[in-house]
């Protein structure tokens, strides 16, 4: 199989054969595979390590019209300080005109910046202008790049259109991690969530992404779980090792561990680490903190002890 994925990319009816010749996703199966991890219980000590690891994964966010360079100084503050001797974050996620000041404040402490780019989340924009963006991001600071594809040419089976784009995007961010958001919520089928997932990783994805976070449904666990697949099945076929981030709909403890227990039954151990897993959340944080306190002390000690995002 490695032979043949060179030559993949090699026309559109190459890329649409291998796209289509995916198995096909048995949904009630995915569902209901989803539907039984989310049922495994991590209890005491186990548990505490669960949510330091959830913590250590989260790429804080913060994507609104009204957010401010004193609102992205307050989250980088509190994603390399959490509380108490909780883990940093992984990273702090925000638009690109604000990553010069997240950069700023988090030179030094090991917490990447990471920036949507490429016309969020709509990715309805010409390839020069999403190329533009995302070299601005990175000139800026940026150390991870969060791109989404052209959902409307997918769909319409414009494949080549989208892995070019992603290719183009992909050699924009130089050094920077490229993280494909799929938007699943908008890909209407499993398979297509397979398909996409796949097409990501060939064009050079170093991370595949659910959503943008804006449209609903989001972060499903089986849509988390097929794209788990996607990435071991990748690698064992080309030896290349691409992460995973679901966004979106994730806000409690519980969400989250659930998805650490949909990446060690799915993908393996080897995907849970903040370099190949990555929880995309902007409430999340909270409530993993309050649930830390409330192992240590044996008390909740209620979200208004910690700052709101």
């Amino acid at each position: 199989m490695t032979t043949s994925l060179a030559d993949v990319a090699s026309s559109d009816a190459a890329l649409r054969a291998f796209l289509h010749g995916l198995p096909g996703v048995d949904r009630v199966g995915a569902d209901q595979r989803a539907a039984m991890l989310g049922t495994r219980s991590i209890k005491t000590t186990a548990k505490a390590q669960a949510i330091d690891l959830a913590i250590s994964m989260v790429d804080l966010t913060t994507l609104e019209g009204a957010d401010t360079a004193g609102k992205v100084r307050a989250l980088c503050t509190k994603a390399v300080r959490p509380g108490g001797d909780a883990p940093s974050v992984a990273a702090v996620c925000v638009y690109p005109d604000l990553v010069g000041v997240a950069a700023e404040a988090l030179k030094g402490t090991g917490v990447k910046v990471a920036s949507v780019a490429t016309a969020f989340p709509s990715g309805r924009s010409s390839l020069e202008v999403k190329v533009s963006d995302t070299k601005l991001a990175v000139a800026a600071g940026a150390d991870e790049i969060d791109m989404v594809i052209d959902r409307g040419a997918f769909l319409s089976g414009r494949y080549m259109k989208v892995y070019e784009q992603i290719a183009a995007v992909k050699e924009a961010c130089g050094t920077a991690h490229l993280k494909v958001i799929l938007e699943t919520g908008e890909l209407s089928t499993y398979d297509n969530v397979r398909r996409a997932s796949w097409l990501a990783m060939l064009a050079g994805a170093d991370f595949i992404k659910t959503s943008t976070g804006k449209v609903s449904p989001a972060a499903t666990p089986p849509v988390t779980l097929i794209m788990l697949e996607a990435v071991r099945d990748f690698r064992d076929a080309t030896g290349r090792q691409v992460g995973v981030k679901p966004a979106g709909g994730i806000r409690t403890a519980k969400d989250a561990i659930r998805n650490l227990v949909l990446v060690n039954e799915t993908a393996g151990d080897d995907w849970l680490t903040p370099d190949w897993f990555r929880i995309g959340a902007s409430s999340l944080l909270n409530d993993l903190l309050m649930q830390r306190e409330k192992l240590a002390t044996g008390r909740y000690a209620g979200p208004d002890y910690f700052t709101l995002d």
